[in-house]
């Protein structure tokens, strides 16, 4: 493949004969609030479009049913998270700062939120129509979900005989009233719930259906590969446990609270244990507000009105989905189809790197030259071995490293463990602010201490998320440094699922600047002066933005200037805003951002010489990849930083650059094939809206490329690395 060329670059993506390609903006499809700020679209939008795309994979015949499958769930878990995150933040910010404008849009939480839901709601109705196909294809399959309409009679009796002796004795239900008040409704746990009638007046009753002994999928005897869910059981059975009552309607429902919790406030003592505290509050975050009701039956609107009034929600966060409310149980309708190999992805083994010797010290091969292990396509192994040795190896003084999400029986915590009852001094900062992870790192934690590890816990205000590892080690009398930095957490697991990038070098000056990193981090201050790493907050925004105004600068001169970036998201207004700034200045500017992206490109005048792709396939992108300047001279950086005023500005990050010329040409040539993804890239147009990539749509393809792809031959970037 021919490093990353640069077509056109003085004309901008119009070409030659200023003709407007597909994407210039013609002020056409525009949303009203959208109206004013053209170049810009609202955080939040933006990422509800991310996980429509996550949808279209269920959707995408193409993909295994089974794996399609796992998209849907993926969708539900997304959605859930951003409800308890954002929505929750926008919640609270509507509550204590409600005349506060976010800097894009200028819209108000309030406006946001009405936005958002209205935009949620139509997401739920595209994933019961996802659902119901691929319910439809797994019925060929002969694996059906089914309802007590559907079953034989001999089938019913076996039901009502399990419910009546297995699940029913451990069922908590409760009728609301007086002496029994509104119970506490658990954060994404699912409820059977029934408007009950007397003769006198009506009243609430409620029946948790998730408490963990019963299990989700209950089979039906005269066909095992036919199931109920549990909570239909329940709800079935309503009229069984409220015997004294008619039931009058009847549903499940289910809550999303709020988990946007301020750790940073939160622990205002110096004297307060931080470990403990942060297990405090992650016990407080789930009682915190509700902000999202599901509900999957048609219920009597008094029931919604009590439920709205005991849960302080309003009409438009209640939302109706005729497919289940919550989707984990896939997984166990896969594991039942594991021998149909035709329904999942064809099992990709991650390979040793061309440049790993086997058997031969991992420390020595990185004095030899820089390495680079791109993941999940290359085996985290070689890192872990080298961890492993280093841990024995009598010449090694000290291991540093940070830890934000790791996995649960991690491998890489082992090897430092063992590092440290050998004796070597190991300083591991645990990141406790890791959302949802908070629990499985105070575990580690403790584990770590215990072996002697010391244990710090990061800055106040400021998480820590870069990726960093240093090795210290005297040779020969000298101290040598091996560094390793990457775009990924130090997860097994993840390393499996995720792409990310991961650089090992003994490069001194590189080696130096991480243990004053190191340093600066054990003395709860930031990293203010570098010259090679970038490093977060102090020192990474402000040098990016000079990256870009020297591009500027060459295009004014009327020289190529080239900019290529790959992350996760974009929100800060400064950045975006010197991308403006380059787009004017005739710059070209190429984009690869999976989620978030608070830019529009392809408005005239505007932003008519950037593009933005985003790809989602069967692994996340997670790299983050900075490209300043064409090839002949361009700067290279892996980074775990997105283009977000979090990352830059209250969070340490670290961007390592690149100098070995074989590993930067590595980057421009996979930088280029994702670029020239056909089929799983979708490209960000003028009027905000994402669209599938035609070949036409490709303009940096080379002639014998555009060759191939006329013969039929699309490009699927995952499935291109994994097989090269």
């Amino acid at each position: 493949m021919e490093d990353m060329g640069l077509k056109n670059n003085q004309k901008g993506v119009t070409g030659n004969d200023g003709a407007e390609p597909d994407g210039i903006s013609k002020k056409k499809n525009i949303p009203k609030y959208r109206e004013k700020r053209l170049c810009y679209e609202n955080r939040e939008l933006s990422w509800l479009k991310f996980n429509e795309r996550v949808l279209e994979e269920a959707q995408d015949k193409s993909v295994p049913l089974c794996e399609r499958l796992s998209f849907a769930s993926i969708f539900q878990s997304n959605l859930d998270e951003f409800f308890m995150v954002r929505v929750g933040s926008l919640h609270d910010q509507m509550i204590f700062s409600d005349s506060k404008r976010e800097n894009k849009t200028n819209m108000t939480a309030e406006e946001q939120l009405d936005h958002i839901f209205k935009a949620a709601r139509d997401l739920t109705r595209k994933k019961d129509k996802a659902y119901r196909n691929l319910m439809e294809e797994l019925s060929e399959y002969g694996v059906e979900l089914i309802s007590f309409s559907d079953i034989e009679y001999a089938d019913a009796v076996f039901l009502e005989k399990y419910f009546k002796e297995s699940i029913m004795p451990i069922l908590s239900p409760q009728v609301v009233g007086k002496k029994q008040p509104f119970p506490f409704i658990k954060n994404k746990e699912i409820y059977a719930v029934a408007l009950l009638g007397t003769k006198n007046n009506e009243k609430v009753g409620l029946v948790p259906c998730s408490n963990g002994v019963f299990k989700r999928l209950v089979s039906i005897p005269s066909d095992r590969n036919k199931y109920m869910l549990v909570e239909e059981l329940i709800l079935h059975f309503m009229p069984t446990i409220f015997e004294k009552y008619q039931i009058k309607s009847k549903s499940l429902i289910r809550i999303i609270r709020n988990a946007d919790i301020d750790v940073d406030e939160a622990i205002d003592d110096e004297d307060t244990d931080y470990r403990d505290t942060m297990e405090k509050l992650i016990r407080q975050r789930r009682k915190l507000c509700p902000v999202k009701m599901e509900y999957s039956r048609v219920l009597d609107q008094k029931i919604i009105y009590n439920l709205c009034k005991e849960l302080n929600l309003h009409q438009e966060q209640i939302y109706y989905s005729e497919s289940p409310l919550e989707l984990s149980f896939v997984f166990d309708i896969q594991d039942t189809l594991r021998n149909n190999k035709n329904l999942f992805y064809e099992r990709h083994v991650p390979k040793l790197p061309s440049w790993y010797v086997s058997g031969k010290n991992l420390i020595s091969q990185v004095e030899e030259a820089d390495r680079l292990i791109s993941y999940p396509f290359e085996s985290m192994q070689p890192f872990i071995r080298m961890l492993q040795e280093a841990g024995e190896d009598d010449r090694v003084i000290s291991i540093k490293m940070t830890l934000y999400r790791v996995a649960k029986n991690s491998q890489i915590v082992e090897s430092l463990i063992n590092a440290a009852e050998n004796g070597k001094e190991v300083v591991v900062l645990v990141e406790l602010r890791a959302r949802f992870d908070e629990e499985n790192n105070i575990e580690w934690s403790r584990r770590l201490e215990d072996a002697g590890c010391r244990i710090i816990y990061g800055l106040d205000y400021t998480k820590v998320h870069s990726k960093l590892c240093l090795i210290t080690y005297r040779d020969q009398g000298e101290i040598k440094y091996v560094t390793q930095i990457g775009t990924g957490n130090y997860n097994e697991k993840t390393s499996k699922l995720y792409t990310d990038l991961s650089i090992l070098t003994a490069s001194k000056k590189i080696g130096m600047e991480a243990a004053y990193t190191f340093t600066k981090l054990c003395m709860a201050e930031f990293v203010d002066e570098t010259n090679y790493l970038l490093v977060a907050p102090k020192c990474m925004k402000n040098k990016v933005l000079e990256y870009m105004d020297k591009e500027i600068e060459l295009a004014a001169a009327g020289q190529p200037a080239y900019i290529g970036i790959k992350i996760n998201s974009l929100t800060d207004k400064e950045i975006i805003d010197k991308l403006i700034e380059c787009s004017k200045a005739g710059v070209r500017v190429e984009m690869i951002v999976r989620g978030i992206c608070c830019l529009i490109p392809g408005i005239r005048g505007e932003t008519e010489n950037i593009s933005v792709i985003s790809i989602v396939g069967r692994y996340l992108e997670h790299s983050r990849i900075y490209i300043f300047g064409t090839p002949d001279r361009d700067s290279i950086y892996i980074s775990s930083a997105d283009f977000m005023t979090r990352n830059m500005e209250r969070r340490v990050e670290i961007a390592a650059p690149v100098y070995d010329e074989s590993i930067k040409r590595r980057i421009r040539d996979m930088f280029h094939i994702m670029q020239c993804d056909t089929v799983k890239a979708r490209q960000l147009c003028s009027d905000g809206n994402y669209v599938h990539r035609g070949i036409s749509d490709i303009s940096d393809f080379t002639a014998e490329e555009k060759a191939e792809a006329e013969n039929g031959k699309r490009i699927n970037s995952q499935e291109y690395f994994a097989l090269h």
